[in-house]
């Protein structure tokens, strides 16, 4: 037995000379895997170490053990631990789970206390805050609980006993469950809605089956009229049905809605056709507004509305552009994209009305007061062409000597040194929030001297009023950039483009979906573009070198411009989403670009398309030589006009092959 205490202590010993022994980072990385594995102990002597050694980031690894013993800490010693790192930006993170547990507990007094100071938006905290209020019966929460409520995403576990007391209530009518069993439904969340239909007392749990029949063969369902429409459970089923065939088969479940709406109402039988009209207008189909239209009556939500507005750009109906913008809620029809769309409406259908062309130029004025791409539209229309921006601030020494002292800046470097980047930004954000316009553009400037190009640009793009675009739109790698353009007959401004939006000139930027580099090539693209330029001996971890990066991506440029008859545009969607998709998009006529990029169907490749762009618009006059006398074309020059596609099909059938 003495023989094991004595070993047992010779280990421990060990442990804590191995421990000593460690380096700040080494010790602080072992403390980062004690607590992945939920080790109290460990964690808790890496802390005590971590503070002897006087670590920059030791406060991190005290978070992280406070985490781990949360449930066990006295109130007071939370309360003291966030007064002790009240400007760390884990006090928020840790003071939500701190009321979490206070709620669980139902001490709503401290509860209420702390959350004066959460600033986080956490759906459980919110959901628990409410649940106080109605517990407590100091608030009458039911539009706040309610707002909550109609969601189409899952929501927390911490709400459900909210929801459970609203119904109990009756402030939770039924009227709302199948409201939100609705939205589910049409959001594709078919778990939620069969989780929601078990607080609806007329809905048998067998008859569930009829939604899994309608998710997995909608048009059979609805053929063989499997579910009745007596119920209303059976229309909701329905409804869905018509919606997930609507999808993939736009064509069969307008035929099918065509022979069944004689069983809906006249409410039910517009959403119906709201939701037709929706899809249609997605796949571009030139039924669409005939379908909204036989959707009146209905209740469109805010992608529907926005989908009759694109479909109504598309087809130049620019009275009903401004009927579907005003039908719009204020929050959405003060989106830049609508208020563009908007003024450009009111100028098209002016006519003699000077009064309205007035309200349309000031609409125009207001936006083209900002940057962003609809703003450099907008003030195109008044005439105000986007000319290359002064660089207006230059930071000095003493600024940059100021934020390299700042604690949280120190951190951040600290953490970028031991290749923590989350952390870090994390950190960087957390100090550049309060900052003024001149101390951002100090950061930016500080994170350009590192090479730190992603966050430089994104410091520098939160400025309002003094700006340095340099710095928002920075040329590294000038010469790869130039080179490879020039080679492959590209227009630099454009690849830049291209580059600052793909990866912030981050060259080890690696996307969710594993496209690498300055370009973001993915790996079948690559492997393609090598075997078309003869590389033989390729392999992936090619793309991580820059000048290969940059070759494959301009080859690929290059390719779906010609593949796409010049257009820069259509290209530059190719880029993003495949040049096969960028082709389907196209209309029967010719259109403004501006109209072909606001109705790409993905959200993701339509706002990658507006900022490439505008990038490339950017950039045009500030890679010109000094003195250059090429005179600036507009962004909506540059954008173009989108030829209809049996135009593009003679276009492209003249250009060589671009094989």
């Amino acid at each position: 037995m003495q023989l094991i205490r004595f070993c047992m202590v010779a280990i421990a010993l060990s442990l804590s000379g191995q421990v000593k022994a460690m380096s700040d980072e080494a010790l602080f990385k072992h403390a980062k895997l004690a607590y992945s594995n939920k080790n109290a102990q460990a964690l808790a002597d890496d802390v005590n170490q971590l503070k002897n050694q006087q670590y920059l980031l030791a406060p991190y690894a005290d978070y992280w053990l406070m985490l781990l013993k949360l449930e066990q800490l006295r109130d007071e010693e939370v309360q003291n631990f966030l007064a002790q790192y009240s400007s760390m930006p884990f006090s928020d993170r840790l003071r939500g789970e701190w009321l979490k547990k206070l709620a669980k507990q139902k001490n709503w007094q401290a509860f209420f206390d702390e959350q004066a100071f959460f600033y986080g938006d956490d759906k459980a905290v919110q959901c628990y805050a409410l649940l106080g209020h109605l517990q407590l019966k100091d608030l009458d929460v039911t539009a706040p609980a309610k707002a909550m409520w109609l969601s189409s995403s899952d929501l927390p576990g911490a709400c459900t006993a909210l929801f459970d007391a609203l119904q109990k209530t009756g402030a939770l009518s039924d009227d709302d469950i199948w409201a939100r069993m609705r939205l589910a439904l049409l959001n594709g969340n078919l778990a939620l809605a069969k989780n929601i239909t078990a607080r609806l007392p007329d809905v048998d749990p067998a008859a569930l089956k009829g939604l899994d029949r309608a998710d997995l063969a909608p048009q059979l369902l609805l053929e063989k009229r499997t579910v009745s429409f007596k119920s209303r459970f059976g229309v909701e089923v329905n409804l869905y049905a018509l919606d997930k065939l609507a999808r993939t088969k736009l064509d069969e479940a307008i035929a099918i809605l065509d022979k069944l709406q004689g069983l809906f109402d006249a409410n039910q039988r517009a959403v119906a056709w709201g939701r037709m009209a929706y899809h249609a207008a997605r796949k571009h189909d030139p039924m669409t507004l005939r379908y909204y239209a036989l959707a009146e009556g209905a209740a469109l939500n805010e992608e529907q509305l926005a989908w009759k507005t694109r479909a109504a750009l598309r087809a130049q109906d620019w009275p009903v552009v401004l009927q579907s913008i005003v039908a719009m809620s204020p929050k959405q029809a003060d989106e830049a994209a609508w208020r563009y769309w908007k003024a450009r409406a009111l100028k098209e259908t002016a006519a003699k009305s000077a009064e309205q062309l007035a309200l349309a130029h000031a609409l125009f004025r207001k936006l083209g007061s900002e940057r962003h791409y609809y703003a450099w539209l907008a003030a195109e229309e008044l005439d105000s062409v986007m000319a290359s921006p002064a660089l207006d601030y230059q930071v000095s020494e003493q600024e940059l000597s100021a934020l390299a002292n700042h604690a949280a800046i120190k951190r951040a470097v600290e953490f970028q040194r031991i290749g923590l980047r989350w952390e870090s930004k994390v950190e960087w954000l957390a100090a550049t929030r309060s900052f003024d316009d001149k101390q951002l553009l100090a950061a930016a400037e500080y994170a350009m001297r590192q090479k730190w190009y992603d966050l430089a640009i994104d410091t520098a793009d939160d400025t309002k009023f003094t700006h340095n675009f340099a710095l928002r739109y920075p040329t590294p790698y000038r010469d790869l950039f130039r080179n490879y353009a020039k080679d492959s007959g590209l227009d630099e401004a454009w690849v830049y483009g291209i580059a600052r939006q793909e990866s912030h000139f981050m060259h080890f930027a690696k996307s969710g979906v594993g496209a690498s580099g300055l370009m973001q090539i993915m790996p079948t693209t690559a492997k393609w573009v090598a075997q078309r330029i003869g590389l033989v001996d390729y392999s992936h971890s090619m793309l991580h070198d820059l000048p290969t990066n940059v070759a494959f991506g301009t080859h690929y440029m290059r390719y779906a411009l010609d593949l796409l008859g010049g257009q820069a545009v259509m290209a530059t969607a190719g880029y993003n989403a495949g040049p096969s998709r960028a082709k389907e998009w196209l209309a029967a006529e010719p259109m403004e670009a501006a109209i072909y990029i606001e109705s790409i169907p993905y959200a993701e490749t339509r706002l990658y398309v507006q900022k490439v762009m505008a990038n490339a618009q950017i950039y045009a006059p500030r890679l010109l030589p000094e003195n250059s006398s090429i005179k600036i074309q507009s962004l909506k020059a540059r954008l173009g006009q989108i030829p209809g596609r049996a135009k593009f099909e003679q276009q492209t059938l003249a250009l060589p092959s671009a094989d």
